[in-house]
């Protein structure tokens, strides 16, 4: 959420950033409503003054005998206290109504972003790794031999499109490169592994930037709480309405998860396969850190999640999304998309985004400086280390052989007991 002093300070630079993600100006109408909440503000703080000393003069004047002059201070501050419900009342509203304003809009994309429309602007850093060499034609993962263990029908007749049961030696995989990836991530990076709740409340959701603006792409349960659809929801919630101190920073935490997705805005896109489904596994990267320390954060996230590509044998490429293709809450997007045969296109796998403090204020999370009594927003970072099944994707497209087999990268047989493939 923005901060409506920096919009007071610099409206040209507020609509400036607006404009990078194709929006039109905001800062006049929410300065006007920023005004219109000062001075209701202004007078219920000064209609209060004066009920308060028309209250003393009321002791003053029962004390010298003068009962005219005190019914008539009794009369002014009954008038003032039944117009004060009301002017409070509108207070709260204008001030809900410029919170939810703020609330509806995207963060300002850093200086270095670069401009674009859509993914067409989005600018490519660097390639890892070597594509693989096939003697035969590679398929996509969803055309390999269903004895491998991928089912899609029974799960489409059992719960509907876009779910999958994996069975035998893929589900085997799929476990393997989830561990891996955590084994990975908290022995090698530092991050602490925690189990998080699937499900959370309004507040969490919120604070995160998915709601209100997103909720249909979420599931929600009939008591009220939200399916994750990332576990950024679940971690980056954990500091909500918290003063950390700067020696706790920064705090890197990492999970495993389930995650919900509706695809309301994904009609038509990948329906088929394992790329885009409602249910899917993801390991989250999340890291609560100073301002100062944000970006060089922001780096080493990005680098954690391009190691468990570089250890799998994969290749892929860094994307520096431009202002047009970068989520709403982020400032600053690194995309990684792996190569996958099968389809001879790269495919999204992991997005590592800097948010800076605009979740922050959402969750009102702050730290306390060393040495300063005041207290600021933190900076708050999430990365995909990866999404599990898309990596599974990727492994089985990259790893296929002509017999229909699936040779199993040599970091996760360790996982799987041995086994350096998997059979039909």
């Amino acid at each position: 959420m923005h901060d409506i002093r920096l919009i007071r300070d610099n409206p040209a630079a507020f609509d400036a950033g607006l404009a990078r993600r194709r929006l039109p100006a905001q800062a006049a109408q929410l300065l006007t409503k920023d005004e219109q909440l000062r001075s209701a503000i202004k007078e219920s703080e000064e209609l209060q003054a004066k009920s308060n000393a028309a209250a003393k003069a009321i002791g003053a004047a029962m004390g010298r005998g003068d009962k005219d002059t005190a019914e008539q201070l009794k009369a002014e501050v009954a008038q003032i206290k039944a117009h004060l419900p009301a002017l409070e009342t509108k207070v709260r509203d204008i001030a809900a109504e410029l919170r939810a304003d703020l609330s509806a809009l995207p963060n300002i994309p850093a200086d270095d972003v670069p401009h674009g429309a859509d993914e067409t602007g989005n600018l490519l850093l660097t390639e890892n790794g070597t594509k693989p060499d096939f003697a035969f034609e590679p398929k996509e993962h969803d055309r390999l031999d269903p004895a491998l263990g991928l089912d899609f029908e029974t799960a489409a007749h059992v719960a509907g499109a876009r779910f999958a049961y994996l069975r035998g030696g893929i589900a085997k995989l799929n476990r393997a490169l989830g561990q891996f990836m955590l084994d990975l991530h908290t022995r090698d990076f530092g991050y602490e592994e925690v189990a998080p709740p699937l499900m959370v409340r309004d507040e969490a959701v919120f604070g995160t930037g998915q709601l209100p603006k997103f909720s249909e792409d979420l599931f929600k349960t009939t008591d009220g709480r939200w399916l994750i659809p990332t576990a950024e929801v679940s971690l980056t919630n954990m500091v909500r309405e918290k003063i950390l101190t700067e020696g706790e920073l920064p705090l890197r935490l990492t999970a495993l998860t389930q995650c919900f997705r509706s695809e309301a805005g994904s009609a038509g896109r990948d329906t088929r396969g394992f790329i885009r489904q409602h249910q899917f596994e993801k390991v989250e990267l999340v890291s609560i850190t100073t301002p100062d320390m944000s970006d060089a954060e922001h780096e080493r996230m990005t680098h954690a999640a391009e190691t468990v590509l570089t250890k799998l044998g994969l290749h892929f490429r860094r994307m520096l999304l431009c202002s047009g293709d970068m989520g709403f809450t982020a400032r600053k997007t690194f995309d990684l998309e792996v190569w996958l045969p099968g389809q001879n296109a790269y495919r999204e796998i992991s997005s590592c985004s800097n948010c800076g403090d605009f979740q922050a204020r959402r969750m009102n999370a702050r730290y306390r400086p060393e040495g300063e009594k005041g207290t600021r927003f933190v900076h708050t970072l999430n990365g995909s280390g990866l999404a599990v099944g898309r990596t599974l994707v990727a492994v089985l497209e990259n790893y296929q052989q002509d017999d229909g087999s699936i040779a199993v990268p040599d970091v996760l047989q360790p996982y799987l007991g041995g086994v350096t493939r998997l059979t039909i």
